[in-house]
């Protein structure tokens, strides 16, 4: 499929590597331009009408302009018409979607404390018991997605890789990869060195990112 894409953002963001990980899943061809953090600024006017939200990434193609970030990466797969990740039947979608909202609401919420202070310098002054409060918030949560995994014994939503996988996927190497007190928690282990196997993880999470 002939397609034109374009995408703005850094590849510093992680919600900006969700879309070029799905991109290399989808086998799509693509422009980037670096917008954000140390490069062309997203408030703008410029950015602002293209994303009144001031944040990375922006999709544009033949059909518009799309913002945030797990919608981009919905559209691509069903413009693609990629259904092993995103089937079209209301239940098994549901099943994938449910974690993919869950990344969205409530994974990103609990790590944002968490990872501002103990990655990006604690630029909002939090005190220890502050920061030792968020690291547990974030645990917690990643209980769950332990618990999930240990039923499923592969991936996020069951037996075949989805979207799911990769919105989750690098939100589990930011975890990982933080420096925190972590639990032992086995099936995330085994599912973060499943993932490792996969090209897209390997250049949008292993190589140098967070």
């Amino acid at each position: 499929m002939g397609h034109s894409l374009k995408i703005l953002g850094r590849t510093s963001s992680i919600n900006v590597r969700k879309v070029l990980w799905t991109c290399q899943e989808l086998g799509i061809d693509y422009v980037r331009e670096d917008w954000g953090i140390g490069f062309k600024p997203t408030q703008s006017p410029e950015f602002l009408a293209l994303n009144p939200n001031a944040q990375v990434p922006v999709l544009i193609d033949d059909h518009g302009v799309l913002w945030e970030s797990n919608t981009i990466c919905r559209y691509l797969i069903g413009l693609y018409q990629r259904t092993d990740l995103l089937p079209v039947e209301p239940a098994p979608r549901a099943r994938i979607e449910q974690w993919v909202d869950w990344q969205a609401v409530e994974l990103n919420r609990a790590w944002g404390d968490a990872f501002t202070a103990l990655v990006r310098n604690n630029p909002d002054g939090l005190d220890a018991a502050q920061i030792a409060a968020a690291v547990h918030r974030w645990n917690d949560k990643m209980g769950l997605l332990e618990q999930q995994l240990a039923k499923t014994c592969a991936y996020v939503a069951g037996d075949e890789f989805t979207l799911a996988d990769i919105l989750i996927g690098l939100s589990v190497h930011r975890w990982q990869n933080t420096p925190m007190a972590r639990p032992p928690y086995p099936a995330i282990a085994a599912y973060y060195q499943r993932l490792s196997q996969r090209p897209g993880f390997k250049t949008f999470a292993l190589d140098g990112h967070n």
